[in-house]
């Protein structure tokens, strides 16, 4: 891994770790009544965590698991190690890396190509994330595979850095951002029994930073959404920050923007102080945005409000990003929509639950310290017969965020104007502002600040909740301990699991448990003979992993968990490079099943019909991944895993 490129991925993560949250949301035991509380007095320690165990599922002994059928590959701790290992049965190859040809015309992708913008625009982008498969009606071995490109690495250009002192070239800053975004490309099984990529397909498409967008829902064409080049309030160029997704029942793809904020700069001080959507989302106020400096070259980045500007110039272009994106990866003409009605958070993900009515919940997580846990109930069902009248169903709905209570209870606690103190005197003048500062609505509702929330799932069969809480080291000192969130510098986290009474994805009501804490294990000795702190240590009941971040269920019911933590901290260097695990949810046995190269994050899943071939990503690999050859500019990677024998992926 090259300097430049550890140090500046290090950067963009030191500024999503920040805590925007100002809140005092009181901490969980004072939510309970003061009989309980005695009962509960004391119970943040480690030692109490039995108050939850035997919740949901019973554990049980490590390799017991019917469900997990393979074994487990060990840490890499090799500071060089620079390839995949999986395990041991499988193969994982490279089959889709950043400027790989996408649409038809698409150049090969040139390592130098620092300005090349309308090549990237037909390429794969960088930092494959979140993704899924879309298979084509009545088929197994033919489809469509989704991904998110969440930001770019300085390796973009050959300089490997970006220098932010100096106005930045319009070529370049169109090339990271034509490297944003979503790619849609088409795979099938082919006649030698292997899955490889349809180079020719009128499907294949990028969508960037570029690509016209439609906003729809409750706040299109409000004056909060418009600004000089769009006074409609109706448009707007791009999707960034892609993290993870969704997908409907009717077949469309869902993506998240997640840390947009940090492409946003307003230098006016006083009005910065008195925007809340500005100041409550953490938009620079000084210098330059805190990841590109667009701002130098693209003027819509920059949200300073100009007197001589109509609509205060682009004092609103922060408002149109924080949105969930409705992409239809079956119609290369259509144009993606920005739906207004889930709420403007740095959201991570829009996992669904779905009823057996139809009835629909969508889960998030806000990927910073101490924010909240989210869902999105739409007010109308899904009909499977009536496929033209689903399309409009996520403009119109419930946005709710979660309190957990310290008893193991829980409430989702509707962001409604007029409810849970969402009132004028209070300073939401309207749902609309509700919507648009959902963080200050969550504040203000009284919701529980988290470890920062990431991705969620829900299991196939029975509609059980995990959230991802990925690591908080402010924990403790901005924002207290509680049930949910245990640990005071949880440099490991946890994932929580809760089910929604009655298993009705609308209810407002849930119960939840800690399915795990991430972490080593309890009366482990660290380098220097001494035992491992408590907040250090964790329950996992099998091989240990730090912070999760990605989760996906597959078919079987298999939860599967993938790592994202800087693997040259001291702290981490026991647990090796990132990974991807995989959990029973009924024993809480955890395995290893792959470990990605130094440097990287191991992210988004997607699986073939038959559970046969799946497909994750390998994003920011360090060294020269996937060449593997300790000299080639390393690319983001999705991987290609299958099992030797032809079989179920984990069985």
């Amino acid at each position: 891994m090259s300097h430049e490129h550890s140090h500046f991925h290090a950067s963009l993560e030191a500024h999503d770790d920040i805590a925007i949250n100002p809140s005092a949301n009181p901490p969980l035991a004072e939510l309970i009544n003061p009989a309980r509380r005695n009962v509960l007095k004391g119970g943040l320690s480690l030692a109490a965590l039995g108050f939850f165990a035997g919740g949901i599922s019973a554990c049980s002994k490590a390799g017991a698991s019917p469900l997990l059928g393979f074994q487990g590959v060990p840490v890499q701790i090799d500071p060089q190690f620079d390839r995949v290992l999986v395990a041991e049965g499988y193969r994982a190859v490279p089959f889709f890396s950043w400027g790989d040809p996408v649409e038809a015309g698409a150049p090969a992708w040139n390592p130098d190509a620092s300005d090349d913008w309308q090549a990237q625009l037909k390429q794969a982008g960088d930092n494959h994330d979140g993704m899924d498969f879309f298979a084509f009606p009545g088929e197994t071995e033919r489809g469509l595979l989704v991904m998110n490109h969440e930001y770019v690495n300085p390796p973009l250009h050959p300089s490997g850095q970006i220098d932010q002192t100096k106005p930045r070239p319009l070529a370049e800053v169109r090339k990271e951002q034509a490297a944003h975004g979503v790619s849609v490309i088409e795979v099938k099984k082919g006649a030698d029994g292997h899955w490889q990529r349809v180079m020719d397909s009128p499907y294949n498409r990028r969508i960037s930073m570029l690509t016209a967008m439609r906003i729809a829902g409750p706040l299109a064409g409000l004056d909060v959404m418009k600004t000089v080049s769009d006074p409609s309030g109706l448009e707007v160029f791009g999707t960034l920050n892609n993290c993870a997704t969704g997908v409907t029942p009717w077949g469309t793809f869902l993506t998240c923007e997640e840390n947009w904020h940090n492409y946003f700069i307003n230098r006016d001080k006083q009005d910065y102080e008195a925007r809340v959507s500005h100041k409550r989302y953490g938009l620079a106020k000084e210098g330059t945005s805190k990841n590109y400096a667009w701002e130098t070259a693209d003027p819509r980045f920059d949200a300073t409000p100009y007197a001589d500007q109509a609509h205060g110039g682009h004092v609103n272009e922060p408002h149109r990003f924080g949105w969930v994106v409705e992409i239809d990866p079956f119609d290369p003409k259509a144009q993606p929509i920005k739906r207004t009605a889930f709420g403007r958070i740095g959201r991570e993900c829009a996992a669904l639950s779905l009823g057996a009515d139809g009835r629909m919940a969508f889960y998030s997580g806000d990927d910073a310290k101490g924010e909240y846990v989210y869902k999105f109930v739409p007010a109308g069902r899904f009909d499977a017969s009536q496929p033209q009248a689903n399309r409009d169903l996520l403009d119109q709905g419930t946005l709710y965020v979660a309190r957990f209570d310290a008893d193991g209870s829980g409430q989702w606690l509707a962001l409604v104007h007029g409810q849970n103190g969402l009132t004028v005197d209070n300073g939401f003048a309207d749902q609309a502002e509700v919507l648009l500062n959902a963080r200050a609505a969550a504040d203000r509702a009284g919701a529980t600040p988290m470890d920062r929330p990431e991705w969620a799932a829900v299991h196939p069969k029975t509609r059980e909740v995990y959230v991802a809480l990925t690591n908080n080291d402010g924990r403790g000192a901005k924002q207290p301990t509680d049930k949910a969130n245990p640990r005071p510098q949880n440099l490991h986290g946890q994932v929580l699991r809760f089910n929604e009474q009655n298993a009705d994805p609308t209810a407002t009501a849930f119960t939840w448990e800690l399915f795990l804490l991430a972490g080593e294990n309890r009366g482990a000795k660290g380098q220097d003979g001494q035992p491992v702190p408590v907040n250090l240590t964790g329950t996992i009941n099998g091989d240990l992993f730090s912070s999760p971040d990605g989760l996906a269920f597959d078919a079987a019911g298999r939860l599967w968990i993938q790592t994202d933590y800087d693997d040259s901290e001291a702290p981490m260097q026991a647990m090796g490079c990132n990974q991807l695990l995989c959990a029973d949810p009924a024993t809480r046995e955890v395995r290893r099943f792959l470990v990605g190269p130094r440097g990287c994050e191991v992210t988004g899943l997607a699986w073939s019909p038959d559970g046969k071939a799946m497909w994750a990503n390998i994003q920011h690999p360090g060294i020269s991944f996937p060449a593997s050859d300790g000299k080639t500019r390393p690319r983001s990677t999705t991987l290609l895993i299958t099992k030797l024998d032809g079989g179920v992926i984990g069985s």
